[in-house]
């Protein structure tokens, strides 16, 4: 580790935001570009639906949970920007994914027009090189001094020589503690989290898969059905800091994970409208509605996993929850392409998107508002307890009902108590 360390909410803090920002745009939002080559890779490879979905389909899943390529620039500019700032941590997750919403306006129209004049495979190249910058974002992020403590652990070091049983169950500890399961176990609300946003991840990727190949099929040019998805992005850029000011106040602190569910339900409502007309006006429509809600989705998807879990845990925390929605992003696109295969209707897939995007909506909605009922039950049984211990024992000498020395005693035991 370096002598000098950077400090949370200091000059360098922005800095580091500029990164995180660029590394999302570059990584996070490069997925969003797959469907201008969707129909290129089918007819090159003589694929079916399903078949080419499994290119996105496991290009996110690396993403999210392999380890590998854009995952680790992805992550660490994540758990980075938790470090770097405190005050203003809510509006730094905002800011710095307005870079999935440049990525999502400018991939798409710059991955159409490579592949006018290079084809897929000279377009591939081309955007290799691009995402090489994700190695100067990388750079720019220096260590940075916290006040928590590093973690230590209490058992000793195993003996160089060491049973069959042991080894396993250390590695045991191991996995649990980095994977974050003994906060998957004893965090309900990290739990319900993470169940919700893996069964969400299931319908959230295929708009962004089947929305250009759905336009083409009905007649819409290739460079038009390219720029709906460029829309996504467009609004995002203004949408998200914004909304990253409001949440960011104290008074929605509370309320920030019912806003996440919020914006889940009505991502997964507005998909629905493609399963109506293929008009491109209609399709221009959709996208602005779409877009509110992937604001919404965008700016608060890891800053309720901060809310929930302590900042010292939460890279352990980051990783399993993007496992398990790697894991979804793994299953949808191939299943709705299968589904396509069957049915030869576009509009089924998007009505899976929709029945998944719903019903995680409202799962983690009617957990989250169960779980505060019942810690609020708990502390007014706390709060009532403590009032019933602190209840002064009759003094016979202040048996007169007049007496104000027996109210002023009753007044100041109630005010202790409180």
């Amino acid at each position: 580790m370096p002598q000098a360390l950077e400090h949370a909410d200091g000059s360098w803090a922005w800095v580091v935001l500029l990164a995180s920002l660029v590394t999302q745009a570059l990584t996070l939002a490069f997925p969003t570009c797959i469907g201008v080559f969707f129909t290129d890779l089918q007819r090159d490879f003589q694929a079916s639906n399903s078949e080419t979905s499994w290119f996105p389909s496991i290009m996110m899943a690396m993403l999210h949970a392999g380890g590998l390529g854009m995952c680790f620039s992805f992550q660490s500019s994540i758990t980075m920007l938790g470090f770097y700032f405190v005050r203003r941590r809510v509006l730094a997750n905002a800011l710095a994914s307005m870079g999935v919403s440049l990525g999502v306006t400018l991939w798409p129209p710059f991955a159409n027009y490579l592949l006018e004049d290079l084809g897929w495979r000279g377009t591939f190249l081309v955007i290799g090189g691009v995402l090489l910058h994700c190695c100067v974002c990388g750079a720019i992020m220096r260590p940075v001094a916290t006040n928590t403590a590093p973690e230590t652990t209490a058992t000793p070091a195993p003996p160089f020589k060491t049973t069959a049983h042991g080894c396993l169950a250390t590695c045991g500890l191991i996995i649990r503690h980095h994977l974050a399961f003994d906060i998957l176990w004893h965090n309900t609300g990290y739990c319900v989290y993470t169940l919700g946003v893996t069964w969400m991840s299931l319908g959230f990727l295929l708009p962004h898969v089947f929305l250009v190949p759905y336009a083409r099929w009905h007649g819409v040019q290739e460079d038009r059905a390219a720029l709906l998805v460029s829309i996504f992005g467009f609004c995002n850029i203004f949408l998200r800091p914004t909304a990253g000011l409001v949440v960011g106040r104290k008074r929605f602190a509370s309320y920030r994970k019912y806003l996440f569910s919020l914006a889940v339900l009505l991502n997964g409502l507005t998909n629905l409208v493609c399963t109506v007309s293929a008009d491109f006006r209609v399709l221009v429509g959709y996208c602005l509605v779409y877009s509110v809600s992937m604001c919404g989705i965008g700016i608060l998807i890891f800053q309720v996993l901060m809310d929930i879990v302590p900042m010292d845990r939460f890279p352990s925390a980051l990783g399993l929850f993007t496992i398990l929605s790697g894991i979804a992003s793994l299953i949808s696109p191939p299943l709705a392409g299968f589904l396509l295969d069957t049915s030869n209707n576009f509009s089924y897939v998007f009505f899976m998107s929709s029945f998944f995007l719903i019903s995680a909506a409202l799962f983690m909605g009617g957990s989250f508002y169960t779980l505060q009922k019942k810690e609020w039950r708990g502390r007014e049984a706390k709060a009532k307890g403590t009032i019933s211990e602190a209840t002064p024992v009759k003094d016979p000498t202040l048996e007169d009902k007049d007496d104000p020395k027996k109210h002023l005693c009753s007044e100041v035991m109630y005010v202790t108590s409180v």
